[in-house]
């Protein structure tokens, strides 16, 4: 993560999480000729468009008044989706018992692509039951991207 990012994030995480809303992700850079900052935000319930024109409202003020980015940029808030990124420790412990799929920084036994149900994280390391019955342990700072599959039968059971 830039400084910038950092930044950024230390000053719109607290005031999305006065407002009852988790910051899962934060993207900033220049797209098609343009700055965009995208933000995904969830909480318990899922997100809805009133949650993003909310967020987007108090977070824009906050980096108005702040201005750390140096010129003009866009300003997208969004929910994550259903098949959300991983990014935090605490996500691996709370969706165990989800499916997802992870790619590692190094390749694992000659693989960096896997896929199977998250077992959370257990002694440091997110421990993953592969698809075809292994056990995958991983350091947290090796999983270059996680995230859940949305499974239509597991959704209908939450």
């Amino acid at each position: 993560m830039s400084k910038l990012t950092e930044l950024i994030q230390g000053l719109v995480e607290p005031v999305l999480d006065d407002m009852g809303y988790e910051l899962v992700d934060l993207q900033y850079g220049r797209e098609g000729g343009r700055y965009i900052l995208r933000l995904f935000i969830d909480r318990p319930g899922g997100i809805g468009l009133d949650d993003c024109e909310k967020a987007s409202r108090a977070v824009g003020d906050i980096l108005d008044q702040e201005d750390p980015i140096p010129h003009s940029y866009y300003l997208e808030v969004s929910s994550p989706g259903l098949e959300r990124p991983l990014k935090k420790e605490a996500d691996f412990q709370r969706f165990a018992g989800r499916k997802i799929k992870m790619r590692t920084f190094a390749p694992i036994d000659g693989q960096r692509h896997f896929q199977g149900r998250l077992l959370g994280l257990r002694d440091g390391q997110v421990q993953v039951q592969l698809e075809d019955g292994r056990l995958l342990a991983v350091p947290p700072d090796q999983v270059a991207t996680a995230r859940l599959i949305f499974d239509l039968a597991e959704d209908e059971e939450a």
